[in-house]
């Protein structure tokens, strides 16, 4: 309760004008220097456009979260941030990003369970503005790629404003949608379905890294298909998904 009295204090000082002040005296020198650069990738990325990038140059990454539940807004939180850079069409081991989060509340059973994840594991690990400052350094200014994606983007846009009063203006592509596309009339489109169907090994599960890598390889399995259907740029992708 202090912590979101806190919060709201520094938001109505933030209007009136007083930024670093407030930042600096209710979050402290670091955590007003994560914000600031989360505000200000935010506001640049509102200046790019990256609808005209042909798909064979498009530099993106591939994300996945681990959340304690299903809904940011009824006390759920992250849990873990994975992501991988897509180069001209290929998966770049080298440049990954992986973080376990301390989400200040217990992780429930069934998603240790399901993730391995601990409270344990969790205790020690960075609060959600460090390692949100930190994965949003890693983005830049790329396009986003997530299967069923409306999780994850509600969860990263909660972040975004709860720490830093900013909305995602990153575009988010979803692989779900295009295997919908490409793929129309099967049953279910889980990402275990589609890795199957497209031959994708199936690594680790509930990773946020190890799902993010098999998402990765999915972009670019369908990448060739997409070049085959002779669209060129993320534009025409997307303009193509509308109609479908």
């Amino acid at each position: 309760m202090k912590e979101q009295k806190g919060v709201g204090r520094m938001w109505s000082l933030y209007k009136m004008g007083g930024v670093t002040p407030a930042i600096a005296s209710m979050l402290g020198s670091q955590n007003a220097q994560q914000m600031a650069f989360i505000r200000n990738a935010n506001r640049e990325q509102r200046k790019q456009s990256l609808l005209d990038t042909p798909l064979k140059e498009l530099e993106c990454v591939v994300f996945d979260l681990e959340t304690t539940g299903f809904n940011p807004n009824n006390g759920d939180e992250i849990i873990s941030f994975g992501a991988i850079v897509v180069r001209g069409g290929v998966p770049v081991p080298e440049e990954s990003f992986y973080s376990l989060v301390n989400p200040k509340r217990p992780v429930p059973k069934a998603i240790i369970d399901l993730t391995g994840i601990t409270n344990e594991m969790v205790n020690d690990a960075p609060d959600l503005m460090s390692v949100l400052h930190d994965f949003m350094a890693f983005v830049g200014r790329r396009l986003l790629i997530a299967h069923a994606s409306g999780h994850d983007k509600q969860f990263l846009n909660a972040a975004l404003w709860r720490t830093s009063k900013v909305s995602l203006n990153h575009r988010v592509l979803d692989t779900m949608m295009i295997a919908k596309w490409l793929d129309p009339g099967q049953e279910r489109y889980g990402l275990d379905d589609v890795l199957q169907r497209c031959c994708i090994p199936i690594t680790v599960r509930h990773h946020a890294l190890e799902d993010s890598i098999m998402t990765a390889n999915l972009w670019c399995h369908y990448l060739q298909a997409i070049y085959n259907k002779n669209i060129v740029t993320l534009g025409d992708l997307y303009a193509y998904l509308s109609k479908h």
